[in-house]
């Protein structure tokens, strides 16, 4: 089993783009966890202490290791995270075993069987 984790850091209204780009290049699934704050070069501005920065994301895909590189440049071209500063980040990590995945492995390796 070669799988890695692709994981995106990303503005809230981004998030449904970013999800249904990584699909059509080959993601079986998505986990978002809400409303995570980060900050970047800059520190986020405040008014009378509240946060008044945009909400952001943190998308989790697993996915075929032979697929991540794909689907990690098209999320980037999709959240436009190169183009427009503070959109988020994207990257991937090895996964070294995993269970609970019985259901989705056929379908991640279907997606690769031509590849390999």
């Amino acid at each position: 089993m070669d799988l890695k984790i692709v994981m995106a850091l990303i503005e809230e209204d981004r998030t449904e783009a970013v999800i249904d780009a990584a699909r059509g290049a080959g993601a079986t699934g998505a986990t978002v966890i809400t409303s995570v704050r980060g900050e970047g070069l800059k520190p986020q501005k405040t008014f009378l202490g509240l946060d008044i920065s945009a909400k952001r994301d943190v998308v989790l895909f697993v996915v075929a290791a032979t697929r991540a590189r794909d689907i990690l440049e098209t999320i980037g071209e999709a959240g436009r995270l190169d183009q427009d500063p503070g959109a988020g980040l994207a990257l991937q990590i090895p996964i070294e075993d995993a269970v609970g995945l019985t259901t989705q492995l056929p379908t991640l390796f279907g997606v690769i069987e031509g590849e390999v």
